[in-house]
């Protein structure tokens, strides 16, 4: 396909950076990152963050920033729909405002490349999954010659975790283990648009948590496209059990959790890992996709139902508290009856904690795309609207039974719903179940990244409630909730008092530090 007029695409080569020219201190830029999908393009978001504010560039609360990146999924079809809706919205903003910059990344910008730049031309820079690292030199490209500029890699330039990071979050983080994905499901186009696995070294990956948790983090998410074959690129089908262990040995690292790992290879010794490591949360993401063995298999996912329940059975004789969540696709082309009652068979038998359920959508360039037998909407839309409420059931049953428990809550900047009148502050359970609490009167109000030990009083299907006694509610001040007050105090040029953004005030507005990329070492070759 030809490129766009006044583009420039490069395959396989990364292009020449031209460094970005730095403000001067009377025309500071600011930027704002849009975010859609999962939790790796969050990830990336934040070395999105990292890399514009190493160019000069201030993030923006609110109005209209003069940079906006959309950073991109490509799963579903309604992404296209939201990301173009949103560049037309910007359109009218820009004939206002020619300064204005706008800049289209992630897996869909992977996909659709100069078809962007055609519906949108009005968008200055487009670059894919494994060039991240490139965007500022795009933009500044883009504002010195007056043409958008398109520069997509057919392979990972750096490994991502080597930019710098803008971190959302003071008292959590993220770190890849891995980018990409070696299976080949027909219904996925991630593996096409990210690329083949390629694993970190443990060394790099333990180095970066070390520096996360000296900068005040307590909990950490291994992230990878299927966590659980990592160590396959070095030789070691071992490491990722080995790299839980070694966490576990990381002096104020609170929390680890990961995700996600692919039912297929879930083996034992991550099971024992989990069970035996005390810093690894009791809590567990697996997708499971169908309950049907037919859709499974053309799914071309490699386990069957029978091994999945095994799996979970094994967890929770090893951690009976454990919190376990999912994936499942509802109407896959060819779905009978039968097959779907099969899912909510499975689904029944698993008892869920939550499940993150989807209608299938049909991604031109995936195998599936091509079945026959795609299925009518209606259809699928019934068979949604069953297993959401079965699932609904399951999980307020599962909640209901914590109701007494004491439980232990990492506190977040986040505030529920209904926050503002109740006055309740928020955090997740070592299971990862979400908690609002109240403070009782007179208590020490806790800072985000503090612990507080509450029973639960109350449950609902997604989320529980305490409202303790004051002999009943216990704080613990941590490192993370120091943190939180140093942001503040950046923020303001004053001390945080205590208790600050508690109410989620604030939150949004602290700024986090930009962390310098992580050293990158050989990905091939050599021991771990």
């Amino acid at each position: 396909m030809p490129d766009a007029p006044g583009t420039r695409r490069v395959s396989g080569l990364t292009a020449a950076a031209a460094p970005p020219v730095a403000p001067g201190a009377g025309d500071r830029r600011t930027y704002e990152v849009r975010t859609f999908g999962c939790q790796m393009n969050v990830h990336d978001s934040e070395r999105i963050s990292g890399l514009l504010e190493g160019a000069g560039l201030t993030r923006v609360e609110g109005g209209q920033a003069d940079v906006v990146v959309f950073n991109t999924c490509a799963v579903r079809e309604n992404a296209d729909n939201k990301l173009y809706g949103n560049l037309g919205i910007l359109k009218a903003v820009k004939e206002t405002r020619p300064d204005l910059q706008i800049a289209v990344g992630g897996c869909l910008a992977q996909k659709d490349r100069e078809t962007i730049l055609k519906k949108a031309p009005w968008v200055d820079a487009v670059f894919g999954t494994h060039n991240i690292g490139a965007l500022p030199a795009l933009l500044e490209r883009a504002r010195h010659n007056q043409d958008a500029q398109l520069e997509i890699l057919e392979s990972l330039d750096v490994f991502p975790s080597t930019l710098p990071t803008r971190r959302e979050s003071v008292y959590a983080g993220w770190v890849s283990i891995s980018v990409g994905c070696n299976n080949t499901c027909t219904f996925c186009i991630v593996p096409s648009l990210r690329g083949k696995e390629r694993d970190r070294r443990p060394g790099e990956i333990l180095a970066e948590i070390e520096a996360l948790v000296a900068d005040g983090a307590v909990e950490v998410t291994l992230l990878g496209q299927n966590v659980n074959s990592y160590g396959v690129e070095f030789g070691d089908r071992g490491a990722f059990a080995k790299l839980l262990r070694a966490c576990g040995s990381i002096e104020g690292l609170e929390r680890v959790r990961f995700t996600s790992p692919h039912p297929a290879a879930f083996t034992d010794d991550v099971i024992d890992a989990m069970a035996e490591t005390p810093n690894v949360m009791p809590q567990l993401h697996m997708p499971l996709q169908s309950g049907s063995d037919r859709v499974l298999k053309a799914m071309r996912r490699s386990y069957r139902s029978s091994r999945f329940l095994g799996i979970l059975e094994r967890v929770r004789d090893r951690m009976p508290s454990a919190a376990i969540s999912t994936d499942i696709i509802v109407g896959f082309p060819g779905e009978t009856e039968e097959d779907f009652q099969a899912t909510l068979d499975v689904v029944e038998q698993s008892r869920f904690a939550t499940a993150f359920t989807f209608q299938y959508s049909r991604r031109p360039g995936t195998p599936a795309a091509d079945l026959p037998d795609q299925l009518p909407k209606a259809v699928v839309q019934e068979r949604f609207e069953r297993l959401t409420a079965l699932q609904d059931r399951i999980s307020r049953e599962e909640n209901a039974r914590q109701v007494g428990r004491v439980v232990e809550v990492l506190v977040t900047d986040q505030q529920g719903r209904k926050g503002g009148e109740t006055h309740r502050l928020t955090g997740r359970a070592r299971d990862q179940r979400l908690v609002h609490f109240s403070v009782p009167e007179g208590g020490p109000v806790p800072r985000p990244g503090d612990v507080v030990t509450v029973p639960v009083t109350e449950a609902a299907s997604f989320h529980l409630l305490s409202d303790p006694a004051p002999e009943q509610y216990a704080v613990r001040r941590s490192r993370a909730g120091d943190a939180w007050d140093r942001s503040q105090a950046d923020s303001c040029g004053v001390p945080a008092p205590s208790g600050a953004g508690s109410d989620g005030a604030g939150a949004a507005g602290a700024p986090r530090p930009v962390a310098l990329g992580m050293p990158s070492l050989p990905v091939r070759g050599g021991r771990p």
